[in-house]
């Protein structure tokens, strides 16, 4: 079972916006990808997008740059895997790969009826991996308390 994966290809005069950059679109279109192969490689199963948040946009990517997407495992839940995606990028010219955005994805594990199945406990193995499951956990701890304040707010 693999924790991560990692993605490397050229952005595509496709890919462009209307100010001559990559679409956020596309953008997140690649997290997704990434980030289920991923999720599907930790399960050895199919997995469902649940969840995508705190996606961060730092810098745009140029047409026909290097474009290079790692995902990561960083916590399970009992049927969830939470992977963190980062997007990076680089001119032909250059070495030198540039973070342009980040998020935290959630998957789910279905069976063929799309009924959540279990998956197998990721147990971090070094510091920064404790690190990254402690982020995930207080993620999860924010998307709770939101949630409450949501239905408090539709009670009334």
């Amino acid at each position: 079972m693999k924790d991560s994966i990692s993605f490397q290809f050229i952005s595509e005069p496709k890919d462009v916006n209307y100010g001559g950059k990559v679409h956020g679109g596309e953008v997140m279109k690649w997290i997704d990808q990434t980030a289920y192969a991923c999720a599907t490689g930790w399960a050895q199963n199919y997995c469902v997008t649940v969840y995508v948040g705190g996606i961060r946009f730092y810098k745009p990517i140029s047409i026909g740059a290097i474009v290079k997407v790692d995902a990561q495992v960083i916590y399970t839940g009992r049927t969830s895997i939470h992977i963190t995606v980062d997007v990076y990028s680089r001119s032909i010219k250059s070495t030198e790969f540039v973070k342009t955005t980040h998020c935290v994805i959630v998957f789910v594990s279905t069976d063929e009826d799309g009924k959540p199945i279990p998956v197998t406990k990721f147990v971090p193995s070094n510091d920064a991996q404790k690190q990254k499951e402690q982020y995930a956990l207080k993620l999860i701890d924010l998307r709770k308390s939101i949630d409450e304040v949501k239905s408090e707010h539709s009670q009334s």
